[in-house]
């Protein structure tokens, strides 16, 4: 993006009030150019998949309400990336045997291959990580402090106090 389009830009001239625009395009461009990785790589493989692959790879099974907790997402966010990597035949999973109603998701032996194959690319896009948040000057601190407030109040509770107030 050019000077001239960063002026005209909506989220960068709104400053705070655009924090979720501004996270959302941050996350877009992440995806995009890790999946172009991917594809580069010939991996069928999206960036989205990212974490829950990573926690199966460290942690083995794993149920979808853990995979979530691990990821501060919610259970239908996992759900739905549980569902995208059966359909690639990236996982399998099987029933607790304390609980069979709870689904333990593993990686398949694809999964694992994949996971393999991937390993230099991840690292890769780590150190890339950790040398972005340095040139930020630590976005990563400023994201748990914003993290943070959020868990302190969330932004339903803090608008709708601000309508009462009004």
């Amino acid at each position: 993006m050019s000077a001239a389009d960063e002026s005209e830009d909506y989220t960068t001239g709104a400053g705070g009030a655009a924090i979720g625009a501004r996270l959302r395009r941050f996350s877009e461009r992440i995806d995009r150019d890790a999946n172009r990785l991917y594809e580069e790589a010939g991996v069928a493989f999206e960036q989205r998949w990212f974490g829950v692959v990573n926690l199966l790879v460290l942690n083995g099974r794993m149920s979808v309400g853990e995979l979530a907790a691990q990821l501060g997402v919610s259970h239908a966010t996992v759900s739905q990336v549980r569902n995208a990597l059966t359909r690639a035949g990236l996982v399998d999973w099987d029933e607790d045997k304390a609980n069979p109603r709870l689904r333990r998701l593993r990686l398949s032996p694809e999964g694992r291959e994949t996971a393999k194959q991937l390993a230099p690319l991840w690292r890769a896009l780590s150190e890339t990580a950790i040398e972005l948040n340095e040139e930020a000057e630590d976005a990563v601190g400023a994201l748990d402090r914003l993290d943070r407030a959020i868990q302190r109040r969330s932004l339903y509770e803090r608008v709708k106090q601000r309508l009462s107030e009004a």
